[in-house]
């Protein structure tokens, strides 16, 4: 069977890495078809649409996309919708799964990727003296990503870390908590225990070791899997994960645009190699996708992407 993928450079370095991951990918000798698609700010400043139909339509019709980055505008810019926000929801890619390898850590921080405080519901009162946002927690979003932490802890050490901060946020974390206990009961193989976010912080700073799998909501999973990332080699090795219930699925490493650097040719492109592997594991090449990841943390960045990216491919071909 040929895989067909969607490549989405998007903004800035993702021009670079992405296809510097496509080499890689190239270099393994899989039946995989490249299909190039658009998206990012850029798209939406040419064409007035951060996410044209044309790459909605690609990616629906592919098994599996990889994005490079977005340059999203700090301030509100009328009409302009995040790309890879708009992916997660249109495909309900519920879960994001952020690996965190390095210095004798092993972890997976699973992420519940569609609700909480990025649910976008937020408004302005008492004339812009007052913003509030909305914090959306549900019984059906927590039971789904606390079922899916639990089968990748399966998978590896069979210990599962139940993180929110319920002693404060009493109605939504409460929830995302009890929901979550009454789903990893149904794994009685599984060492399940929980940890309020700060705590969850520390320790990941003082002993990350100790961690196999962290579950989490949408916000605290992304600040978690930066601090994961800064203690394993930074965001240059940081890859992910948005996976659903159906076939398609994004792959993106989370370094961002990086404006400062695009276009030199001095990107780290192994995070979006790395995010490749976990578009091979989606794809059911877990072999291929074991060998991609055992080069690429045996390789360090040279300074270029392109040498980086040739360093790693010609290993794989060796």
């Amino acid at each position: 069977m040929t895989h067909r993928i969607v490549l989405i450079n998007g903004d800035g370095i993702g021009a670079e890495v992405i296809p510097a991951a496509r080499q890689v990918l190239e270099a393994l000798n899989l039946p995989l078809t490249f299909i190039e698609a658009e998206a990012g700010f850029a798209t939406f400043e040419r064409c007035g649409d951060a996410l044209p139909a044309e790459t909605l339509a690609a990616c629906a019709a592919a098994d599996a996309a990889l994005f490079g980055a977005t340059s999203s505008p700090m301030g509100k810019v009328e009409g302009y919708r995040s790309p890879i926000l708009t992916l997660r929801r249109h495909f309900d890619l519920y879960a994001n799964l952020r690996p965190a390898v390095g210095s004798g850590i092993d972890l997976l921080i699973v992420r519940e990727n569609t609700e909480g405080l990025y649910s976008q519901r937020e408004r302005v009162e008492e004339g812009g003296a007052t913003a509030i946002a909305e914090r959306v927690i549900t019984a059906r979003a927590s039971a789904r990503i606390v079922r899916a932490a639990c089968e990748q802890a399966l998978r590896r050490r069979r210990r599962l870390t139940l993180v929110h901060k319920a002693n404060v946020l009493k109605e939504t974390c409460g929830l995302f908590r009890r929901v979550g206990f009454e789903v990893a009961a149904q794994y009685p193989t599984l060492a399940v225990d929980e940890l309020l976010v700060d705590t969850a912080a520390l320790l990941l700073a003082q002993d990350a070791k100790r961690f196999d799998v962290i579950v989490t909501t949408n916000l605290f999973g992304d600040i978690l899997s930066d601090l994961a990332a800064g203690l394993t080699g930074g965001l240059g090795l940081a890859a992910s994960a948005n996976v659903g219930d159906g076939r398609f699925a994004v792959f993106e490493p989370v370094h961002g645009s990086a404006p400062d650097i695009a276009g030199q040719d001095r990107a780290d492109p192994r995070a979006a190699i790395l995010s490749a592997a976990l578009l091979l594991d989606h794809l059911g090449c877990g072999e291929a996708a074991a060998h991609l990841r055992a080069v690429t943390y045996a390789t360090p960045h040279s300074g270029s992407t392109r040498r980086t990216a040739a360093q790693i491919a010609l290993a794989l071909s060796a």
